[in-house]
């Protein structure tokens, strides 16, 4: 009896639906059709933006800087080798130790995340509303190239746009993936670089002597002839930069991408649609999430790298000991402070006592690109030689200065900016490029 009045319950549930389906074929399907024939893809609308996604891109746009800022201002090996170039004692000590331990390749790994992080928004909500997505990911990335490209050979060779879009390119092939997956293919390839690493660490010892010279020199510890010519490089004119940086962004683009920068910020970007698909960039998991990624940054993150540079000291900044096995320490315990970094964020983008200043990074992380290329335009200005030609005359202490005098100037503009204007300039450029048709601009009074 009970099993033949849950039979007929069943039938009716079936037939209900069936009918409702029926219904909604014959009046709802037909206008989706008509809206699908007539609305095109469109930006995501300002009341749709994740609060935190931008909290996040803007912390992570400024701390990018103190790192970019040792390329713009001093020779390139500086970057990598704080010993062959300028003091290094005293608060300069201090200054590159808190950017080693803090900047170097966290804040990258972070906005690589969250560029992944972006490719599922954009391309989700394009495929919510049954709509293809590939034809306008492919040219919003085809368009990030180009303008990583400009950005390289006009104006400063650490460009980073160029990897984003290519990266961008293949990473869109996983989209649909679960984190699982996401996760173990991002880590497999972060493994690539340290495994090639070693690789060439181990065999160096067999390489002929003029060519492990050659290398050293380059990337390590030029010599004062090479440093004299890189200074008088960069402290002449726009023009006379030109075949400085042409090699430098030929060399980043091709053989530094392909050993480096494309298995690291391929690897990321997936574990950032991950993270994202499982709700840790957005926010959307418990607070003691987000503070055991802190308390793991501080105490396994922040202790390997200190070892490692310990390790750099003691062994004198030897070429191989530190660029091959070395880098090994900061490479792998970057995600850990990067993860640390991005539990502080969170809780502070969820804290109603840090409103004004979250706002604040997240009207700078709306405007990432601008902000990125603005920061590009200012330091060239400072320290190369059309401007006020300061290249490899202001140590570390005054180059933190110049990245907080920044750091205030885009934090008080951006927001003003975004009071007026639906996007920064260089976003409404890559917007209307990539939806081929001009975005509106200006708020409207009242918006």
């Amino acid at each position: 009896m009970v099993e033949s009045l849950d039979a007929k319950a069943v039938l009716r549930r079936t037939r209900k639906q069936m009918t409702g389906a029926i219904q909604e074929t014959t009046t709802t399907k037909p206008q989706s059709i008509a809206a699908l024939a007539v609305h095109r893809p469109e930006p995501v609308p300002e009341r749709e933006r994740i609060f935190t996604l931008d909290v996040l891109r803007g912390f992570a746009l400024l701390g990018i800087l103190p790192m970019n800022i040792q390329d713009f201002s001093m020779p390139g090996a500086a970057y990598f080798n704080p010993t062959a170039y300028g003091d290094l004692h005293g608060a300069n000590y201090g200054v590159w130790l808190l950017s080693h331990v803090l900047a170097d390749e966290k804040f990258m790994a972070i906005f690589s995340m969250l560029f992944g992080a972006g490719i599922l928004l954009m391309t989700g909500r394009i495929e919510d509303a049954g709509r293809p997505s590939a034809a306008l990911h492919y040219r919003r990335m085809g368009w990030l190239v180009l303008f990583g490209m400009l950005h390289a050979y006009l104006l400063w060779s650490g460009d980073i746009l160029y990897s984003y879009g290519v990266c961008g390119l293949l990473v869109f092939l996983f989209r649909k993936c679960r984190p699982r997956t996401l996760l173990i293919v991002g880590l497999l390839s972060l493994a690539v670089t340290p495994a090639l690493m070693l690789l060439l660490g181990w065999s160096m010892p067999s390489w002929p002597p003029e060519q492990v010279q050659s290398l050293r020199e380059g990337l390590w510890m030029p010599t004062p002839a090479m440093i004299a010519q890189e200074l008088a490089t960069f402290r002449g004119s726009w023009l006379a930069q030109m075949s400085e940086r042409v090699s430098g962004s030929l060399l980043m683009q091709t053989v530094y991408f392909l050993v480096w920068t494309f298995w690291r910020t391929f690897g990321l970007m997936l574990i950032g649609m991950a993270m994202f698909k499982l709700g840790v960039l957005s926010g959307k998991r418990p607070a003691q999430l987000y503070r055991a990624m802190i308390a793991v940054a501080a105490a396994v993150g922040v202790p390997v790298i200190l070892y490692g540079t310990y390790r750099d000291f003691a062994g004198g900044w030897d070429f191989r000991k530190s660029f091959f096995f070395g880098s090994e320490y900061n490479y792998w315990a970057s995600l850990l402070v990067a993860f640390g970094w991005i539990g502080v964020v969170v809780l502070a983008a969820q804290a109603t006592a840090l409103v004004s200043m979250t706002r604040r990074l997240a009207a700078v992380g709306r405007m990432a690109f601008t902000n990125y290329i603005l920061q590009t335009l200012i330091c060239t200005t400072i320290f190369y030689g059309h401007g006020f030609g300061l290249f490899g005359r202001v140590e570390r202490i005054g180059q933190i200065g110049i990245v907080a005098a920044i750091w205030a100037l885009q934090l008080a503009v951006s927001p003003i900016w975004l009071r007026h204007f639906e996007f920064g300039p260089l976003e409404w450029l890559w917007r209307s490029l990539t939806y081929l048709r001009l975005e509106p601009f200006r708020k409207t009074q009242g918006a």
